[in-house]
C-alpha cells in the first residue's frame, strides 16, 4: 500500500497539547500551533490525531480502528509519537473507572459524581501514587504503535516525546509520573533507536515562570514555537528525513 502512496504527510499523534493555545482550543492547522508549525516548515501536509486527554493507550486504539489513520501512515513522511503526558498525570481513580464516569446513569447523576470527583482530584492527587497510565504500559503502547507504522512505512523517520510539566490547579500541582514515565520513555527509545524530545526541558522556563493557558496546563505561543523546532531539528539532525 505505501509503495502506491505520495509521501507527503506529518503524521502526529497527541493530546491537548497540539490543538490547545493559550485561551483554549483552536483548529488543528491554526500555524501558531506545534504540530501545524512543524508541517509547514518540514514542507509536509499535517495529519493530526489527536484529544484531550488522550494516553498512549488511546492512541493504540485510535491506529486499531480508525482507517483514515492507516492512510495517513502509508502516506506519511514523518512521524511524531507525541504521547506519554497524560500517562504521567495523577489519577486519584483508577484508569477505568474514572473514564467509567461518562457513562454513568441518568444524567443527573453523571454530573454528580463528575463534579465531586473534578472537587477531589486537585486535594487528592499531592498524596496519592497513582497515576493515568504506569510507565510499562506507555511503553508497551508506544512500542505497539511504532511496531504497526513500521510494518506499513519500515523507514519511515520517527520522534517519540518525554512528558511535560505543569502547574495545573487541577491536578494539585501534582505530577509524580513525569520522572518515572520519561526514564521508561527514553529506555524504550533508545533501545529502538528512535531519537525524544523532552517537552518538560523544552517548555519548562514557561511552566516555572507560569506563562501560557491560565489553566497550567498548556501553553502558549511562544512555547509551541519552541517546541516546533525542536522537532525540527531533531528531525534534520537525528534521523533520517530530508
Amino acid at each position: 500500500m505505501s509503495a502506491l502512496c505520495d509521501h507527503t504527510k506529518l503524521l502526529v499523534f497527541g493530546d491537548s497539547l497540539t490543538h490547545f493555545g493559550p485561551e483554549g482550543a483552536l483548529p488543528p492547522h491554526d500555524l501558531r500551533l506545534w504540530p501545524a508549525a512543524l508541517a509547514h516548515d518540514m514542507g509536509l501536509e499535517l495529519a493530526l490525531f489527536a484529544e484531550a486527554g488522550w494516553t498512549t493507550r488511546q492512541g493504540w486504539w485510535a491506529m486499531t480502528r480508525n482507517p483514515t489513520i492507516w492512510e495517513a501512515i502509508a502516506e506519511s513522511s514523518a512521524v511524531v509519537l507525541g504521547l506519554c503526558s497524560m500517562d504521567s498525570m495523577p489519577s486519584p481513580l483508577p484508569t477505568a473507572l474514572r473514564e467509567g464516569l461518562r457513562y454513568i446513569r441518568p444524567p443527573r447523576l453523571r454530573r454528580a459524581v463528575r463534579k465531586g470527583y473534578l472537587a477531589l482530584q486537585p486535594q487528592l492527587s499531592p498524596y496519592l501514587p497513582w497515576q493515568a497510565l504506569p510507565p510499562h504500559l506507555t511503553v508497551e503502547y508506544l512500542e505497539r504503535m511504532r511496531n504497526a507504522i513500521t510494518v506499513v512505512r519500515a523507514d519511515v523517520p520517527i520522534v517519540a516525546v518525554a512528558p511535560c510539566g505543569h502547574w495545573g490547579k487541577s491536578y494539585g500541582y501534582a505530577q509524580p509520573g513525569r520522572d518515572k514515565t520519561g526514564a521508561a520513555v527514553h529506555q524504550w527509545a533508545q533501545q529502538k533507536g528512535i531519537p525524544v524530545v523532552d517537552l518538560y526541558a523544552e517548555t519548562r522556563s514557561y511552566v516555572d515562570n507560569h506563562i501560557g493557558n491560565p489553566d497550567g496546563l498548556h501553553w502558549g505561543f511562544d512555547a509551541h514555537r519552541d517546541v516546533a523546532d525542536a522537532f525540527l531539528r531533531t528531525f534534520h539532525t537525528h534521523t533520517n528525513w530530508g
